[in-house]
């Protein structure tokens, strides 16, 4: 893995769930496929409640695209933690505003992020409908 402080180009060829994804990066000596967990956010995994839309709305921005890829940290099981850009817009922003993600509170730094998720639970967005009955999140 390249150093953390470096931005990747990057293709999405896979999404496990709506905060995990797969890349193929472009380093040095040769390509390498990355997990990438998106930083700053949780979002269900695609077994529970809003997990196959938030699974789905990442697959939709994403998926089969180009990535600007801004390595953050390693997580426990390795994965790169990371701010990921796909036509423009940043993926861990884009899934709390459309409903489909939370702000991550034990790891955010972004203001925008709980930012988005207000608006969102405001205007009942996605998950924030689920909130009412109880689906919990960090």
């Amino acid at each position: 893995m390249p150093s953390l402080a470096v931005l990747l180009a990057c293709l999405v060829i896979g999404v496990t769930d709506g905060d995990t994804l797969k890349a193929r990066c472009e380093s040095d000596p040769e390509p390498q496929t990355i997990t990438i967990r998106l930083a700053e956010i949780d979002a269900p995994e695609s077994h529970q409640a809003f997990g196959n839309r938030s699974k789905r709305s990442l697959s939709d921005l994403c998926f089969k695209k180009p990535a600007e890829v801004r390595p953050v940290t390693k997580d426990r099981y390795g994965r790169t933690v990371a701010r990921v850009a796909c036509d423009g817009q940043d993926a861990s922003a884009y899934q709390v505003k459309q409903g489909m993600a939370w702000a991550f509170t034990l790891y955010l730094t972004d203001p925008v992020i709980k930012e988005l998720e207000e608006a969102a639970r405001g205007a009942r967005e996605g998950l924030c409908v689920a909130a009412d009955r109880k689906l919990s999140h960090f």
